[in-house]
């Protein structure tokens, strides 16, 4: 099943609204430290899909829930991006939103307000989902919270019973940590391809090497793709490192968003036919435009 599908890709996960404050200075504890704050439509699943759908892949659904508060803005970005929403509005929570504070270097700290995606369910979930579909993703933000992770393993579950292949991005070590490692690999059953960031492979795997950590995984997983930022993308299948793809030179602008853009792009070459390896190399060139703009969605031309 980790072979390239052809259909639709289905992403289910976050949308969430971004507000990223860029600072060139430190932050000054107890006062004002300078910053440009800007606000964007973000959230780990709709960025994947809308960097999938810049990437080449004519059919990109994404489920999510958003907050009535905007609902309306948000459906509007996705479907300019070339996404085709099936956006839940919740009446009682807010949309989810990240605080992303972003340094000189360009790397950046979030402070993350599920809001509605939490409020995702198994109520939302329909298996005329799948209809058409040949590759499903789901971002790991769902797997924090009861509601959430139930609906993701319904979705799961709905997807392997149609021999459609499943990707997950596990989406932050530090979530990871508090939820449990042991608990994090029995909610990931069933997963056909695995796209961690290298912290996140390492705290699974309980192996601090990037490469031991990719292939120990990969014992697990069928195919496990090690993101790494400026040091490029692990590739690991049957417990061995399969290639070390290199990241494309770029000067950092802000993080927010390379990770998502790697899975997009990575997605988007799997479905069109290509292999592991090349689909990386795919994905390493998306992280490369992503971290030098600002905001996780693709912007401009090409």
């Amino acid at each position: 099943m980790t072979g390239a599908g052809k259909g639709a890709l289905l992403v289910v996960g976050d949308v969430v609204t971004d507000i990223i404050a860029r600072h060139r200075t430190p932050l000054a504890a107890g006062t004002d430290t300078a910053a440009r704050i800007t606000t964007l439509p973000g959230g780990a699943g709709a960025n994947v899909a809308c960097w999938a759908a810049r990437s080449g892949t004519a059919d990109v659904r994404l489920l999510g829930r958003v907050g009535a508060d905007s609902a309306a803005w948000h459906e509007r970005a996705l479907r300019a991006a070339g996404v085709r929403p099936h956006l839940v509005t919740d009446r009682r929570a807010a949309t989810g939103t990240v605080i992303s504070l972003v340094g000189a270097d360009g790397e950046r700290t979030f402070l993350t307000d599920g809001g509605a995606v939490l409020g995702l369910s198994t109520a939302d979930w329909s298996d005329g989902l799948l209809n058409g579909v040949g590759h499903m993703h789901i971002s790991g933000y769902l797997f924090f919270a009861a509601t959430s992770r139930a609906l993701a393993r319904a979705a799961i579950v709905a997807a392997r019973s149609r021999a459609i292949p499943v990707s997950v991005d596990p989406a932050s070590a530090g979530f990871i940590r508090r939820f449990g490692v042991d608990r994090s690999l029995a909610a990931l059953a069933g997963t056909d391809v695995l796209l961690p960031s290298h912290d996140e492979a390492a705290l699974l795997a309980g192996l601090p090497d990037p490469a031991d950590a990719a292939a120990g995984l990969s014992r697990l997983f069928p195919l496990v793709v090690v993101k790494q930022g400026a040091r490029g993308a692990l590739v690991a299948a049957s417990g061995r490192i399969v290639a070390r793809v290199p990241a494309e030179p770029v000067t950092a602008v802000d993080a927010t968003g390379a990770g998502d853009a790697f899975t997009g792009a990575f997605l988007a070459a799997r479905l069109a036919g290509r292999d592991p390896v090349a689909a990386a190399r795919r994905g390493c060139r998306a992280g490369a435009r992503a971290v030098a703009q600002v905001g996780g969605r693709p912007q401009g031309p090409w």
